[in-house]
């Protein structure tokens, strides 16, 4: 627990109401403790970091000068979103934070009302505060609606979508654009450059200036001198950057770029803006990480804090959990595909803006030419792989298992029906830990398994991760495929190991049983296979089968089991509903088997925060509950 006593004004702080009562001078020193008690908490309890220390002085000022919730704040991803949970109310909860039982890690209205929007993925808070502008106005109110946009963030596509529905609906909406030249990794493509240009313009930062000085004096004469002076002002800025302003065009009024680290400058600005009509957006240059040296000078890897750290030197004060002689599945994948590149010159890597996460900087640094960050934008990443394959390349599409959610029609009707060789590497598949509902890839079993030309597997471990990508890399397999794998540790030690072919659709049996078999895929395999050994000393003999491959699935390994197996269990880390188990079943029906069988997996809810090890307990496909359950069978 901290010491909230030592932190004198923030101490006295909890709820927007009571910052309100604070003078303006005094909001610096606001902004210095709020910063202070981010950092001393993610020193204990470590969680995304960086994003939230750059919005410190943007969140103190919108919640000080905006009538927040009537006001309503969307906040876009939810990774900046600390200081606004803070200053909400959630102070003396902030050290249960993404913990099993505590608050999230993101913005959810089920926890606040100050919350306004639930989010977890990027993009969608100005399509969210549009429509919630939208629908004040139906009903008479009179409220402001802003949306806190990241420059990574708006290279998705439902920004655009909603930027471009922004522009003739009329409403009175801010797009407060966070600009910090970094997402999780560097940011990459045209629109980075554009406002980058804007930024460093020091030509049309003076005569914004002088602009805004002149023509603020005369907008008290209302709305049609308002509509002239935004004409003289846009072309102003068209002249000096000698090209239109991307916001502007779309007529969306622009203001900045401007310090985001002035506390004091940002209050009276909104207290400005808000009294403005109609959709503008203000463009604030931040620092992400501001406040924590280390933070600042390696962006990408205090994105979240990497464990509980000392917050004087940020050295971590336990030992980093990825420096093991046990690799993540992350970086087998990123190793693997290396070694595949070395041989196979078609073979591209694509990643929708999640370089380090996904473990692809080696590919990056070997084969730049065929290697691809797109930006958060997952519909683009493939369809850019379908068109890499259509023409002849390889492409390893990389995306988080709950982000390919978003990509599910290109997948379709871009990629299987067309029938393309795209290899999708869906990593984050099953619980994920404390990233939450939002992230866990508790579906993808489910809503893939219906797609027509897909092969589906899942690894057991490291060696069939390898396995998998190169046998679908070979040149005699010309479909669709998906390997899906967790979060996390691999299962065994490092070691150089050769690749090797597995056969299309064959499932493996690992352990001879009697009455009761084990059906899994992917990692749930592992516990399988303790648990039969575990038993066996009990004299209960479990057969333990891991079927690899969800689609095709191997017909004559089944039709072994369920001749022999009265009880037959399956274990997913993916929802029980369409998944793994209801595949099962439907095998058994179609066959005219009478066999029992029981389905483990993730229930149909949502699933909440916690480690990954309290989830699956949750979820009741722990060790401990499969071995009652298989001793109470038997």
């Amino acid at each position: 627990m901290i010491d909230i006593n030592k932190y004198k004004i923030l101490k006295d702080i909890n709820s927007p109401a009571d910052l309100k009562k604070i003078d303006l001078s005094e909001l610096a020193s606001v902004c210095e403790e709020l910063r202070c008690f981010i950092i001393e908490s993610a020193s204990k309890n470590p969680g995304h970091f960086g994003a939230s220390l750059g919005v410190v002085e943007l969140t103190v000022a919108l919640h000080y000068v905006y009538n927040t919730p009537i006001d309503q704040l969307v906040w876009d991803v939810g990774h900046q979103a600390y200081g606004h949970k803070i200053l909400t109310g959630r102070r003396d909860l902030f050290h249960t934070n993404r913990t099993y039982g505590g608050i999230s890690g993101f913005p959810s209205p089920k926890e606040s009302k100050f919350d306004t929007f639930g989010v977890g993925h990027s993009s969608t808070s100005i399509s969210a505060a549009l429509g919630i502008a939208k629908a004040a106005s139906l009903q008479g109110e009179k409220i402001n609606t802003v949306a806190i946009i990241g420059d990574g963030s708006l290279t998705g596509g439902i920004a655009f979508e909603g930027l471009n529905n922004m522009a003739n609906s009329g409403e009175n909406v801010l797009i407060i654009l966070n600009d910090n030249k970094i997402a999780i990794d560097e940011n990459r493509g045209a629109l980075k450059e554009y406002l980058t240009d804007i930024a460093t313009s020091k030509t049309y930062n003076k005569v914004k200036d002088d602009v805004w000085n002149f023509l603020g004096r005369f907008n008290r004469y209302g709305s049609n001198f308002q509509s002239f002076s935004q004409k003289i002002d846009n072309a102003i800025k068209s002249i000096v950057l000698k090209n239109s302003n991307l916001f502007e065009s779309l007529n969306i009024r622009y203001f900045g770029p401007v310090d985001g680290h002035d506390v004091v400058l940002l209050t009276k600005l909104f207290e400005d803006i808000k009294n403005i009509p109609g959709p503008k957006l203000l463009h604030v240059i931040t620092k992400k990480g501001k406040g924590f040296k280390a933070a600042e000078e390696n962006q990408t890897k205090w994105h979240a804090a990497p464990g509980k750290f000392d917050i004087e030197t940020g050295n971590l004060t336990e030992p980093d959990p990825c420096k093991n002689e046990v690799q993540r599945f992350q970086d087998v994948f990123g190793d693997a595909i290396v070694e595949l590149a070395k041989e196979n010159p078609k073979i591209c890597a694509i990643t929708p803006a999640m370089l380090s996460g996904s473990s692809l900087g080696k590919m990056f640094e070997k084969f730049p030419e065929r290697s691809f960050d797109v930006g958060i934008s997952e519909q683009h990443a493939v369809t850019f792989s379908a068109g890499l394959a259509i023409k002849g390349m390889l492409p390893f599409c990389n995306i988080y298992s709950s982000f390919m959610q978003r990509a599910y029609d290109q997948v379709i009707h871009d990629v299987a029906l067309q029938n393309l060789k795209v290899i999708f590497c869906l990593d984050r598949a099953g619980l994920v830990g404390q990233d939450g509902a939002t992230h866990h890839g508790a579906f993808d079993l489910s809503y893939m398994r219906c797609v027509p030309n897909l092969v589906i597997a899942a690894p057991r471990d490291e060696f069939q991760l390898r396995d998998l990508m190169f046998t679908f890399q070979l040149e005699k397999h010309n479909f669709p495929s998906v390997i899906r794998y967790p979060r996390g540790k691999s299962t065994n030690a490092k070691s150089e190991i050769n690749f090797k072919e597995i056969e299309i659709g064959k499932g493996q049996k690992i352990i001879e049983g009697k009455d009761i078999a084990i059906l899994s895929i992917g990692t749930t395999g592992n516990t399988a296979i303790k648990l039969a050994k575990d038993l066996e000393t009990e004299n209960i003999n479990i057969g333990v089968y891991d079927m690899i491959f969800l689609k095709p699935l191997d017909n004559e390994l089944l039709t072994e089991v369920f001749n022999k197996y009265k009880h037959i269990i399956s274990i997913e880390d993916n929802s029980i509903i369409g998944g793994f188990g209801s595949a099962i079943f439907e095998f058994m029906i179609d066959n005219n088997f009478n066999s029992k069988i029981y389905r483990f997996g993730i229930p149909d809810r949502f699933i909440s925060h916690g480690s990954q090890a309290q989830l699956i307990e949750e979820c009741e496909f722990d060790y401990d509950n499969l071995k009652i359950f298989i001793k109470n069978l038997k």
